[in-house]
């Protein structure tokens, strides 16, 4: 089974494959580029240096939001344009999930925050349970959202009681705009993931990627859509300018 993992959903743009359980390449940038510039270029290096006909693939993975809408819209247009080339099945992995599995294993609470800006975080608590041949499965505890931070960190608060003295690992660029808050405000155990660790991985995408297609968990490059949890700001902007003046009194249509 041979998985190609794609992200974009944020300042991360990341190209993967992983075969068998084994991750064969992984190229991730976090630089000021446009994912328009960047994304392609490293599919072709990573196709070139495993030598990788393409058509071999098994599936498409791809981080499906929420996150960057750009970023988003690039990850998925890549994407589908491949499933449509290639005739491949398309794996889509809710961007915090694929954040969370960079914390495989661990014994805590996992909390991504990515910065949505307007004071908001898209963000969710994931777990790790014992799953089949000595693995560990993905649990969600609180569904991928956009949330003000102050939510989140009531609902973080209120799993003390689920299981006291349980702690809790943040991740994701959310974490260096609201770390003062989360310091304050979190009761419970917390820490926050190392710089290797702590943005989007490819890798993640592919790994976990290969964990849904097993499962079953696809659909066609036709069917693809990303996740975005909220209107852009452009679509806002429109619904304000054609929401009528209510100041106005309607028209007397008698």
């Amino acid at each position: 089974m041979k998985i190609l993992g794609l992200d974009s959903s944020g300042l991360v743009a990341g190209v993967a494959v992983a075969e068998d359980g084994v991750l064969l390449a992984e190229y991730n940038v976090n630089y000021k580029k446009t994912h328009s510039q960047t994304l392609l270029p490293m599919l072709e290096d990573v196709k070139n240096i495993l030598e990788l006909e393409l058509d071999t693939l098994d599936a498409i993975a791809v981080a499906s939001g929420p996150g960057s809408f750009t970023g988003l819209r690039i990850g998925s247009a890549t994407a589908k344009g491949l499933g449509f080339a290639l005739g491949k099945p398309l794996v889509e992995v809710p961007t915090l999930e694929g954040l969370a599995y960079n914390l495989w294993g661990t014994g805590d609470y996992v909390c991504p925050l990515i910065d949505a800006r307007r004071d908001q975080v898209y963000t969710g608590i994931y777990e790790f349970t014992p799953g089949e041949r000595g693995g560990l499965d993905l649990r969600i505890v609180k569904k991928q959202c956009a949330a003000d931070i102050t939510y989140i960190i009531e609902e973080i608060n209120r799993l003390d009681a689920r299981e006291p003295g349980r702690g809790i690992l943040f991740l994701g660029d959310g974490v260096a705009v609201y770390r003062t808050v989360l310091e304050e405000k979190v009761k419970l155990p917390y820490r926050f993931a190392p710089a290797s660790l702590n943005r989007q991985r490819a890798g993640s995408i592919a790994a976990l990627g290969s964990v849904y297609f097993a499962q079953g968990r696809t659909v066609s490059a036709e069917e693809h859509r990303p996740e975005y949890l909220r209107k852009s700001q452009a679509e806002r902007e429109l619904q304000e300018k054609m929401q009528p003046d209510e100041t106005e009194l309607p028209e007397d249509k008698a």
